[in-house]
């Protein structure tokens, strides 16, 4: 466990902010005060407010810290393993056999780099499926980024192999408990890896463990196309409901070939989706109806995947697909505005991973995950609507500054606690690449 820090007080002055208004955002020139972990206040800087630190707001934009609802960070080392294959072979002949010869180490530092890709572009909370414990629960900390965790599970109710990977599952839970930056769910992998008594066990766990279940589901035709033939003509999303999976909180990765029935489950149920479009688009596996989810009332949030389906760990690249994506599919510049997107990557993410109120909005009182952008950049100028500026302009190379738990972890683009230089060797060296 990492060691008590003292409480920091940082300044951001007459710096533009990014603020929630209604259903919408605003821009607002302002001073935003954060003390502890805290953002505490918005507006006038406290009468006897003496920052440590401060940051000049000159060209400059702050934002809450984006959330990537669906990722595996340790695959960042097969990053372009098996391009342009299709899905079924990417994962059991390109990226399954090199994800069973990782070690742990090369877990780690795997995953260590794909969390600096993630805040270098503006991201302070992730939420991930792993294989190796306590390694990217490791590399999180080590960097001082927010984490919603989970073992992958597979196997069957009955086989060694998922008894000791739900073991491992409550082991980590319990290891890393009352680290301020991480909390965990129970991750089924998906149907056709896990027997359905099998995804039971790991719901049981999930409720007698009070957390959340982070499942894959309808990500490809073929999977559709097995499960109806394996279970009494069900879709996955059919099917899991049909095991009680979604008695209690659970996010759905993909859902990129739900059915009218599909949504209707899901949003009976309050099952938030992680869409993920590049990864999807990548693949060949189509686009999740994410208009038809907003429209009957899902909670859609956006993940970006693992590196070796998407190559590329950016929310700024995932929140500009999924606002073009469904313009050009609608022939309407209407569905899915810039601002349900940056709030798709923002407050949904945070209801999500059952961090709502904590984070992903800039407002006194939340977890201080922020990241400052550069607005001196061609890209960004002009800049008349910052909303839409980082969802249709923006790329992610603007941040500069991310604080995330009131610590600053990359500052004027440097990393504060990590050696970037040493985890570039790490994982060259053990990919050669």
């Amino acid at each position: 466990m990492r060691q008590k820090r003292g409480i920091m007080k940082i300044l951001l002055k007459d710096i533009q902010a990014l603020l929630r208004k209604g259903n919408g955002w605003e821009a607002v020139q302002t001073n935003i005060t954060v003390e502890g972990d805290r953002i505490a206040s918005v507006g006038e800087v406290p009468e006897g407010f003496v920052p440590e630190k401060t940051i000049s707001g000159k060209d400059r934009l702050v934002i809450p810290g984006l959330i990537n609802a669906h990722t595996h960070a340790y695959m960042t080392g097969l990053r372009g393993v098996a391009d342009d294959v299709p899905f079924d072979e990417w994962l059991f002949k390109g990226v399954m056999p090199k994800e069973d010869a990782m070690t742990p180490e090369d877990a780690y530092w795997s995953a260590l780099l794909g969390l600096m890709e993630m805040v270098k572009s503006g991201c302070t909370c992730f939420h991930d499926m792993q294989m190796h414990i306590h390694q990217t629960t490791k590399a999180a900390v080590d960097l001082g980024m927010r984490g919603v965790i989970g073992r992958g599970l597979s196997g069957t109710a009955s086989d060694e192999g998922g008894a000791r990977r739900l073991r491992e599952a409550r082991e980590e839970i319990e290891a890393w408990k009352g680290e301020p930056l991480l909390s965990f769910d129970i991750a089924p992998h998906a149907p056709y890896t896990c027997e359905g008594a099998y995804m039971q066990q790991a719901a049981e766990l999930a409720e007698s463990l009070g957390l959340g279940l982070h499942i894959h589901l309808s990500e490809s035709v073929k999977e559709v196309d097995d499960c109806r033939t394996a279970h009494d003509g069900m879709t996955p999303i059919e099917y899991a409901d049909s095991l009680g999976l979604f008695r209690g909180s659970a996010v759905a990765a993909h859902c990129a070939q739900a059915t009218e029935n599909d949504i209707r489950i899901l949003a009976e149920r309050g099952v938030s989706v992680a869409a993920c479009p590049a990864s999807n688009m990548k693949l060949g596996n189509g686009f999740a109806p994410v208009p038809s989810m907003l429209e009957a009332g899902i909670n859609v949030c956006l993940g970006t995947d693992g590196a070796a389906s998407n190559n590329r760990l950016s929310m700024f690249h995932e929140m500009s697909l999924a606002a073009l994506v469904y313009k050009g599919a609608a022939g309407s510049p209407l569905p899915v505005s810039a601002s349900c997107t940056l709030q798709m990557a923002t407050v949904n993410g945070a209801k999500a991973l059952g961090l709502e109120g904590q984070t992903g909005e800039i407002a006194p009182g939340l977890k201080a995950d922020l990241a400052v952008l550069r607005l001196d950049v061609p890209q960004m100028v002009p800049c008349y609507e910052p909303a839409s500026a980082l969802v249709y302009a923006a790329n992610g190379s603007e941040v500069e500054t991310v604080i995330i738990q009131g610590e600053t972890v990359l500052e004027n683009g440097h990393f504060t606690k990590v050696d970037e230089e040493r985890v570039l060797a790490e994982v060259r060296r053990r990919t050669r690449g």
